[in-house]
């Protein structure tokens, strides 16, 4: 069931390359859009200013920030003071106390982001590490998601599974999918293919599958994610990040190569000229911007990442994703999905 209360969101608007100037009217745009939305604003009592008097808007004063550039360490010794740091804190609960808001927003440092939200919210029963998960485009005019995407380099089988598990609940509180079908990414389609570590992924999906906790379609391929072969990819975040990186890299390329054409000869003017629409359709659709919003899957809490470079629609989409997240209760459809995962380990301890 969607939340029948506001949903209460809070915005880091410190974070990112453009901050204030981005966050702060991506937020106006939104609310404007959802009246069933509060927003809770973290920055510099300065930079909050344009937003005092905005309806359903409560301003939280943070007087530090957290750099692009800052380790890890900085972000989570140094600057407790930070907005990123403020604006998390917000999703905490105290005892029984409910939190003061039910989703975080930052386009901050994404290792300074998952490691403040993993040390103030913690990682939900069960969930060994959390993942980075977003959606990239496919040809089926749609999109596939993706985990994880850089928050763990080395994985177990088990930490796949419980990627494939959190995916399926993002993807049905999302998109309304209740039964995503989810793919393992790998060198090949055989389930005889791939690392011991695959292999054995493969196996734990297996069962899954045929225990009903996900709905397991089988070993994937690279192309399947942008040919909407299945509706999860599950990977590694050092294959997944490099995979993303290259990707985001397509819709600026084919900027260059339009600009290269127009300027090169009358005859290749003319020909890239009656290819623009269809060219500019496709840069259309594969415009990051579009699916800007990522979510640190197993905190307990809901937190998002917007792309640090993003602009207002960009920053406007990731709120748009950290909504409906809200609205639809991943947090509760998370733990849905672990929770015979964890019955299963017990017994198996037990024997």
């Amino acid at each position: 069931m969607p939340l029948l209360s506001p949903v209460r969101m809070v915005i880091d608007c410190m974070g990112g390359d453009h901050g204030p100037a981005v966050t702060l009217a991506a937020s106006r745009s939104f609310l404007d859009k959802h009246p069933d939305a509060e927003l809770v604003l973290v920055g510099t009592e300065p930079a909050l200013q344009p937003a005092a008097g905005w309806p359903r808007t409560r301003l939280v004063v943070a007087t530090e920030v957290v750099a692009m550039d800052d380790a890890i360490e900085v972000a989570l010794r140094r600057k407790r003071d930070s907005s990123m740091r403020v604006a998390i804190s917000q999703l905490k609960t105290e005892g029984d106390l409910p939190s003061m808001a039910d989703v975080c927003i930052s386009a901050g440092n994404t290792g300074a982001l998952m490691a403040v939200a993993r040390y103030l919210l913690k990682t939900l029963e069960g969930i060994d590490r959390p993942a980075i998960a977003t959606v990239m485009p496919n040809v089926k005019d749609a999109y596939t998601t993706v985990l994880d995407l850089g928050a763990n380099v080395d994985c177990t089988p088990e930490h796949l599974l419980q990627f494939a598990l959190m995916g399926s609940a993002l993807v049905a509180a999302v998109d309304g999918v209740e039964e995503p079908s989810v793919g393992l990414l790998n060198i090949g389609e055989e389930a005889i293919k791939g690392s011991e570590t695959i292999k054995r992924a493969g196996e734990l999906f297996r069962a899954a599958g045929e225990a009903g906790q996900i709905r397991f379609a089988g070993n994937v391929e690279g192309n399947d994610i942008f040919k909407g072969s299945v509706d999860i990819v599950v990977c590694d975040g050092f294959v997944g990040n490099v995979m993303l990186k290259s990707s985001e890299g397509v819709a600026s390329l084919m900027a260059d190569f339009l600009r290269q054409e127009l300027t090169r000869s009358p005859f290749t003017r003319v020909a890239a000229m009656l290819a623009m629409p269809a060219l500019q359709r496709f840069k259309s659709r594969v415009d990051p911007r579009r699916y800007n919003g990522a979510a640190l899957l197993g905190l307990r809490g809901l937190v998002f990442k917007s792309h640090g470079s993003a602009d207002a629609f960009a920053f406007e989409n990731a709120l748009n994703r950290a909504y409906e997240a809200a609205h639809h209760r991943l947090l509760d459809r998370v733990k849905a999905r672990i929770t015979p995962l964890m019955s299963a380990s017990a017994v198996s301890s037990a024997a």
